[in-house]
């Protein structure tokens, strides 16, 4: 792939019924904000803004953030790149997170504002297009509803402009189609749970294209083991690999070693080809990876692969179920 290749801005696709339209693939800003612990590695700020000037630079420069990414340091990586650039780029989306204070997972309204307040100021920005309610399985779903709680909160600040749509990320699915059903959502998040080997969130995208919202897939490489491989990371996640799981993975590799196709490739695809999913969030730490993460998306797999692959069993239990019981 040559550098003019890579250049070329990637067709959008229209994000639900919004009128706003997104490429096909995002930026996920998590790794940016240095957090070891949950990836197994750290990002340095030079590093970081490097992937970011090289993401706004490029054909997909859709940015996913949230305050919860390193408490902050994530959102305060991409301001200080917007203010590099003198601001967003017109051709750039910019997306963030709202929810608990992970020091105290205090989940109020009144937690929610202040932290959002914040966000605006470590983004330097005045606006931003889309912002999610962010791992609402912190809290319960009344008190998230309540009058003066964060949803509530969040939507005085569209109303006020400052939020351009609202969304909800989260993990547990059936939680998620209760904040769906509710009306008041544009768009969903789920992570590791529509892949190549866990398909947990399949009722979700039902749910959520009925109803006409734009259907984000995040983690397509389950935290890293769908790109690296078992051998170089038994992680997926954020967790160790449990021996059922760690066989499903060797059988879609040995698939995929059979027609020579790369393993990020198919599990990238995976999520590109299916046409209810606007578009496709992948965790980027380095400058290069947006070609290399292009690449792949244009790797050509033949039909004969998807069709092994969707003959495999399958997981439909949630891959993160230890943390909530």
């Amino acid at each position: 792939m040559t550098a003019s290749t890579v250049a070329e801005p990637m067709p959008r696709r229209p994000f639900g019924r919004t009128g706003l339209s997104v490429p096909p693939l995002g930026v996920g800003c998590a790794p940016l904000g240095d957090m070891p612990d949950t990836f197994a590695y750290g990002v340095s700020e030079e590093q970081a803004l490097a992937t970011l000037r090289a993401a706004f630079a490029g054909p997909i420069p859709y940015i996913d953030t949230a305050a919860l990414y390193g408490d902050g340091e994530s959102e305060r990586r991409v301001g200080l790149v917007l203010r590099e650039l003198g601001g967003l780029p017109t051709t750039a989306i910019l997306q963030t997170k709202a929810g608990r204070d992970p020091k105290t997972n205090d989940f109020s309204g009144e937690t929610v504002a202040r932290r959002f307040e914040r966000s605006l100021r470590l983004l330097g920005v005045d606006r931003v297009a889309i912002v999610y309610l962010h791992d609402p399985e912190w809290t319960t779903f009344a008190a998230a509803m309540a009058p003066a709680g964060p949803v509530d909160v969040l939507k005085r600040y569209q109303e006020q402009g400052v939020i351009g749509h609202l969304g909800v990320a989260g993990g547990p699915i059936d939680l998620e189609i209760r904040y769906v059903e509710t009306g008041v959502f544009d768009a969903v998040i789920t992570h590791n749970r529509y892949t190549l080997i866990n398909r947990t969130a399949a009722p979700l995208l039902v749910v959520a294209a009925a109803r006409g919202l734009a259907i984000l897939n995040a983690a397509p490489y389950g935290s890293g083991v769908l790109a690296k491989g078992l051998a170089a990371y038994p992680r997926y996640a954020y967790q160790d690999i449990s021996p059922a799981l760690a066989k499903r993975i060797r059988d879609v590799e040995e698939l995929c070693r059979r027609y020579d196709v790369p393993l990020a490739a198919a599990a990238l695809q995976f999520s590109l080809r299916d046409p209810r999913i606007t578009s496709t969030i992948v965790g980027m730490s380095r400058p290069e990876r947006i070609a290399q993460t292009l690449q792949l998306a244009g790797y050509p797999i033949p039909e004969a692969l998807w069709a092994e692959l969707d003959a495999l069993p399958m997981g439909a239990e949630d891959p993160e179920q230890s943390r909530w019981g």
